[in-house]
């Protein structure tokens, strides 16, 4: 059964976040439980639209930097991908800094991307 869509194309930050994501080598956009995820082999990113319980961007941080992200008031753990360490940035508590979206989803597709997409993106 497919899940129902749970974004619209006029989203608020849809646009943007899919040009940062789409930006990365090899990535692409696949909707899954009726949301844009962003891969590249390994899912690096979730946006959680309009039509879903918060306006958010998932996405899997670093070890080391994720007790200090879960310090900030904007980031918060999303129910089922949160058990896997993946954290969420709320795009509403303020407007989003396209720059730190760019880094979070960055850190997030290194995480699981192949060596050479890595060394694709180093070389950019």
């Amino acid at each position: 059964m497919a899940h129902p869509r749970m974004y619209t194309d006029s989203d608020p930050w849809l646009s943007e976040i899919r040009d940062i994501a789409l930006s990365l080598p090899e990535a692409a956009e696949v909707e899954a439980w009726g949301r844009p995820t962003f891969r590249a082999k390994k899912m690096f990113g979730i946006y959680n639209g309009s039509l879903s319980d918060r306006l958010s961007l998932e996405f899997r941080p670093e070890l080391s930097e994720s007790e200090a992200l879960r310090q900030d008031p904007r980031i918060f753990v999303p129910p089922y991908t949160g058990a896997y360490g993946w954290l969420a940035l709320d795009l509403l508590v303020e407007t989003p800094d396209l720059q730190e979206i760019a880094e979070l989803l960055e850190a997030s597709y290194r995480l699981g991307a192949l060596k050479r997409m890595i060394r694709a993106l180093d070389e950019r």
